[in-house]
């Protein structure tokens, strides 16, 4: 059974698994500044299933054309689930999840779900790639982290100002589905005949999760600043991801979520992923990162 993996920017990923194709998370139809993945969300032609990670639009929206499109059923969180039925998609496509369910995907696939956590949002000072340590932020409760995330938030700025990125950013948004909650991230074990591919979309666990977890490959978001066990990680992106993988042992790894997914001016296309290349051959020697280009297929699993 031969196993495929291709990047389409931001933590969308297309997994095809002998004939079974599974989208991880939908979002292709970038602002027209972000750099060009090679295919919209109107041209995919199959498509299985959809495992959304969670509920904002850079991770969601796309799945309703998707699944429009194809047939595909989704699997994400209630939130999730609400907005694409908002959308039209019928209710026998929506397979609501919260973390312990088991999925069958076809004769021999299938998928776990476990609980997740977002990156700690109100925490991000957008200063530094994903190498650049960061401490502070622990034990605030939640009117203290919305204070501190209006004040740190340098998007809502950008997207306030009179320039054409913020006109055309702004657009975008209205023409995009998802919602202002993150809905309950959730992380997936997509279980095949070759072995176990792990899957998160955004930069946070339980570690009591992942530390009861093995997988053969991980895909790994490095975006913002890092979430475990509900408080800001003490340290950089890059250590963080090298923990995860310590804790699920693939002998294979992916990075998402790590490219100028909303076209912000003066960013780079693609972060330098050499801080967490090093971090991980470190914590895991064994392992080897795969770093695709957009639509670059590559091998899992073998």
């Amino acid at each position: 059974m031969r196993i495929t993996l291709e990047w389409l920017g931001c933590a969308t990923f297309r997994l095809t698994i002998g004939e079974l194709v599974l989208f991880l998370d939908a979002y292709v139809d970038r602002v027209a500044t972000a750099p060009r993945v090679g295919i919209s969300a109107s041209e995919i032609e199959r498509a299985d299933y959809v495992l959304v990670g969670h509920s904002h639009f850079d991770h969601l929206s796309g799945a309703e054309v998707i699944a429009a499109n194809t047939g595909a059923k989704i699997i994400g969180s209630n939130e999730s689930c609400h907005v694409m039925g908002r959308c039209g998609v019928p209710r026998e496509q929506l397979l609501p999840s919260q973390g312990g369910e088991h999925h069958r995907l076809s004769a021999d696939v299938t998928v776990r779900v476990y609980p997740s956590l977002h990156a700690c949002l109100w925490a991000t000072t957008g200063e530094g790639g994903i190498g650049t340590a960061h401490a502070g932020g622990l034990g605030l409760c939640e009117d203290e982290r919305r204070a501190l995330f209006l004040e740190r938030s340098g998007l809502g700025t950008s997207l306030r100002a009179d320039t054409a990125w913020a006109r055309m950013a702004q657009e975008h948004l209205r023409n995009t589905q998802g919602s202002n909650r993150d809905g309950g991230p959730l992380a997936y074990v997509i279980e095949t005949p070759a072995g176990s591919i792990f899957y998160q979309d955004t930069s946070g666990c339980w570690s009591g999760v992942l530390r009861g977890l093995r997988a053969d490959a991980a895909i790994l978001a490095l975006s913002g600043r890092a979430n475990l066990d509900g408080e800001p990680f003490q340290g950089s992106l890059a250590q963080f991801a090298s923990q995860e993988a310590s804790w699920l042992q693939p002998r294979q790894v992916v990075f998402g979520h790590h490219d100028n997914w909303f076209g912000m001016p003066g960013l780079p296309d693609v972060a330098d992923l050499s801080p967490a290349r090093r971090k991980l051959s470190s914590a895991l020697p064994g392992a080897t990162l795969l770093a695709p280009g957009f639509l670059e297929a590559v091998a899992l699993l073998e």
